[in-house]
């Protein structure tokens, strides 16, 4: 079998740089300050994550631009902090507080007992100050021009949702948790929603994202250390091999992919990578019928 190396436009520079965001900034601070570092407009970002979330927020150099879109990044991890004893507007310590009890009575086994039913495929409804669209405008905008919003509930899965650590802070109650969740799951609802069912008010008060799909801490940039050292997490073909079902192509099948021609279907469901026995990714392809079609073309024709 011959592995091509020939008449390819190779993807150079592209790849996923995985940053740890900082406290503080929103995603588009992320992206604005990445194009910076690594010197091209060619950047973007997959999932969003709130300027007081920190963490895993996966970006798009050059040509891994058009693979963000792609990506199943439909489980995702999280480490934080719940406050019980005090609800806020915005479910997190940036709102303003509008109720809540002493926590201070409650016991470990208490809270844990009201978790439970707060895991599994579970009805929640988001935090009005979600991006979720309401009539054309983001649910937070419409918050901060000072209208009422009542979001629906939508169906989501948490696997897990855990207490590590308990500290009584006067009449608060502080929990260090993990969350394990599909995507479209509000940690900050969890809180909210822990806190209600224990008659006291509940509010988030760290988020940090561990893990979004493949993605996690392990392969993660600072912002400062990708100013001072440009570099990508992730190449294109380490990227997709992580995120990406591979089916191996030879030299022929991987010169019609790079002119855009399907080949044949072998039943691999949904997404996956078509590659050269190198590593070498050519395509991304989706079979329908009789055909693997491409639905993006990583290395096309020269």
């Amino acid at each position: 079998m011959t592995t091509p190396h020939r008449g390819f436009l190779e993807p150079d520079g592209a790849g996923l740089v995985i940053v740890d965001k900082p406290a503080g900034l929103t995603s588009h601070d992320v992206v604005a300050r990445c194009r910076r570092a690594m010197g091209t407009r060619k950047v973007g970002h997959a999932g969003t994550l709130d300027p007081m979330a920190t963490g895993v927020l996966v970006i798009g150099i050059e040509r891994a631009t058009k693979l963000l879109g792609h990506l199943a990044l439909t489980t995702k991890a999280y480490s934080a902090t719940v406050r019980l004893g005090a609800a806020t507007t915005t479910d997190d310590a940036e709102g303003e507080i509008t109720g809540g009890a002493s926590a201070a009575g409650l016991s470990d086994d208490a809270v844990r007992a009201a978790m439970l039913p707060l895991t599994g495929a579970i009805e929640q409804v988001p935090s009005t100050v979600s991006a979720i669209k309401v009539d054309g405008k983001r649910a937070h905008q419409l918050v901060r021009e000072g209208a009422e919003v009542a979001l629906k509930a939508r169906p989501v899965t948490v696997d897990e949702f855990a207490a590590h650590a308990f500290r009584r802070e006067g009449e608060y109650l502080d929990l260090d948790v993990t969350v394990e969740c599909s995507s479209g799951t509000y940690v900050r609802a969890l809180a909210r929603d822990l806190g209600a069912a224990l008659g006291v008010g509940g509010h988030l008060t760290a988020l940090r994202r561990t893990r979004v799909g493949p993605y996690g801490l392990d392969h993660a940039i600072t912002l400062d250390e990708l100013f001072e050292s440009p570099r990508l997490s992730y190449g294109i073909d380490e990227a997709i091999a992580a995120g990406f079902t591979t089916r191996e192509v030879t030299a022929e099948q991987a010169v019609d992919l790079s002119l855009g021609r399907w080949l044949d279907p072998v039943g691999i469901p949904g997404v996956y990578a078509a590659a050269a026995p190198d590593g070498r990714v050519f395509a991304l392809l989706r079979e329908n019928g009789n055909r693997a079609s491409s639905v993006f073309v990583v290395r096309p024709s020269a």
